[in-house]
């Protein structure tokens, strides 16, 4: 994607040099045009980058602003674009959740909710598993077992399929929704480590096919788990 914008600040040719070289250094950005005359800059970019990050890029003489785009719609864009995989899945577990309480009289919250999280174990360790040395490789990079013990991101993804299975069949309820509480409660550890000290890695989640940045939205995925589980236990006893 192409955007123009505005850039205030620029006094002579070597101005122009310095915006240039330092977009160009800019995560994303594939090309970058400036004119001083014009007072602005066109970026190349393969998806959109934040205004404040280009901002963080350039010397603070100089300022950069939007022109012919609106920024909220933009950003809005490329967070629907990153997280569409995970998005759809999401929709399409909910979907068949929703569709299976249909044969019964009443909705069952209970059974609703091991209906789900099966399908979230199972899809999820499906992507894991389509790469399973590639998932290890980047889980260790923030996970706080998987930084001790590596093999511990191979163990992770198998523990994923068993729980599916074992949601699926309603295998023990009380001893399965007690090892996603223990499993996933250390699980987010990691994860709020790396979004709190605003680490810019993998998140994965979805294995080492899609390339989701790590995020608030993984920690949601995570302490859902843990909510969905904790209920359920909290039933059984």
């Amino acid at each position: 994607m192409v955007h123009k914008y505005q850039i205030t600040g620029m006094t002579c040719t070597s101005c122009e040099s310095k915006v240039k070289s330092a977009l160009l250094l800019v995560e994303n950005v594939t090309a970058v045009e400036v004119s001083k005359e014009e007072n602005s800059a066109t970026i190349t970019m393969d998806k959109h980058i934040a205004l404040t990050d280009l901002q963080k890029a350039l010397d603070s003489k100089y300022k950069i602003s939007a022109i012919h785009h609106n920024e909220m719609e933009e950003q809005a864009k490329s967070w629907f674009e990153t997280y569409k995989p995970i998005l759809l899945i999401f929709f399409y577990i909910s979907l068949i959740t929703v569709l299976i309480q249909f044969k019964n009289e009443k909705i069952n919250i209970m059974e609703g909710m091991q209906h789900f999280m099966a399908g979230f174990f199972l899809v999820f360790s499906f992507f894991k598993l389509l790469n399973l040395k590639g998932f290890a490789e980047s889980y260790v990079m923030y996970d706080v077992l998987a930084k001790k013990i590596p093999v511990w991101g191979y163990i992770y993804a198998l523990i994923e399929l068993a729980l599916g299975i074992a949601f699926l069949i309603n295998f023990n309820p009380l001893l399965t929704n007690s090892v996603t509480f223990i499993v996933m409660s250390v699980s987010i550890i990691g994860v709020l480590q790396s979004v709190l000290n605003k680490k810019k890695i993998q998140c994965a989640c979805l294995g080492a096919i899609f390339n989701l940045p790590m995020s608030t939205v993984t920690i949601i995925e995570d302490a859902l788990m843990i909510v969905m589980s904790g209920i359920m236990i909290l039933n059984l006893i």
